[in-house]
């Protein structure tokens, strides 16, 4: 998939790569899905959209996707394809400040339960 990334995903990969605070990875497996690009520390998955994620079967399987990942604590920030492309250094910026923000973390166990 790596090898299929469009333009936008490329330019922003870039831009990512020199970020040294904060550790990003590229099309990561999530569970059953692959997502565009993930920091685990911060739970925080950003996708980068084409036109056709406009089209409503395929806006479903998105919101789906987004609400599996938000059951497993991610959040999903979305950003088209023109909107990284026309202002990069805002994309990196959105995608910092997200990613600095406190984000919780599912408690595995009920409260009490795990404790010695």
């Amino acid at each position: 998939m790596r090898r299929n990334a469009t333009f936008a995903e490329r330019e922003l990969w870039k831009a990512l790569r020199q970020i040294k605070t904060v550790h990003f990875r590229r099309q990561s497996p999530i569970g059953p899905f692959v997502v565009d690009i993930v920091c685990h520390r911060a739970r925080l998955v950003v996708e980068i959209d084409g036109g056709v994620h406009g089209v409503d079967a395929v806006a479903l399987q998105d919101a789906e996707r987004d609400a599996w990942l938000a059951e497993r604590g991610y959040r999903v920030l979305r950003l088209t394809n023109a909107e990284v492309l026309a202002n990069i250094d805002g994309a990196v910026r959105a995608i910092l400040t997200a990613a600095g923000a406190s984000t919780p973390t599912p408690d595995p166990f009920p409260q009490g339960e795990g404790e010695s």
